[in-house]
């Protein structure tokens, strides 16, 4: 998911501000970052792409691991249920990715999400949101920061810098090809980081996005096109 800062939006509704920022409470006491307990066979890459304001495209990619060979690839597409509301964009975004992972006839082991996992101002990026959903393990593998402070890592490929936000380190800043800018990898539910980071540099082969983010992201721009 591409994230951008706009500057056009209304002033949110205050009583679905107070009613999302509950919800936000309430999921952050749920969170759970451990050492996963999986027998890595199946992951997921999962992405979202806007048509205008108002609808959203969600795609699901099922991959062997460590294989990373394609088994199933299935996408939802429909109206988005909330306003754009600056901190909260999971919640526009988690309803239509549900109803795209309930179209996959395999259910993978781990879910790598484009975006952010616990990297996020009140760790609850859309791969802990979905996580939580799901009751399953997920992470997030980003392109750009939301928050904290890191030191450039090292230019060759497995160089890796904490990513660090009140004193928490909240993702690894992966470099994931040799003088490529580097992906932004948090754990987003029953996950930590150590794993989602091997994870994700073991799904980076030829490209700077690990197969499943980037095989998400290339069939997300593929199905809007049938959509328009």
């Amino acid at each position: 998911m591409a994230y951008f800062r706009r500057f056009d939006y209304p002033a949110p509704d205050p009583a679905i501000l107070a009613r999302l920022t509950e919800e936000q409470r309430q999921m952050q006491e749920r969170i759970v970052i451990q050492k996963p307990d999986f027998d890595l066979k199946l992951i997921a890459g999962c992405d979202s792409s806007f048509i205008g304001e108002d609808t959203i495209l969600s795609v699901f990619i099922l991959l062997t691991y460590p294989e990373l060979e394609v088994v199933e690839k299935v996408w939802h597409h429909g109206p988005v249920e909330l306003p754009y509301i600056p901190g909260f964009l999971a919640f526009r975004e988690a309803p239509n990715l549900l109803k795209t992972y309930e179209k996959l006839e395999q259910k993978p082991d781990l879910i790598m999400v484009d975006g952010h996992g616990i990297s996020h101002p009140r760790r609850l990026g859309i791969a802990t949101h979905l996580g939580l959903h799901l009751n399953k393990p997920t992470m997030g593998v980003a392109k750009k920061v939301l928050v904290g402070k890191y030191k450039e890592p090292a230019a060759i490929k497995g160089s890796v810098s904490p990513l660090i936000y009140k004193d928490d380190i909240i993702a690894n800043v992966l470099r994931t090809k040799d003088n490529i800018k580097p992906v932004f990898v948090s754990p987003g539910h029953l996950m930590d980081l150590e794993s989602a980071t091997s994870i994700a540099l073991a799904c980076a082969t030829k490209y700077k996005l690990p197969e499943p983010t980037r095989l998400a992201d290339h069939y997300a721009a593929v199905f809007k096109s049938e959509v328009k």
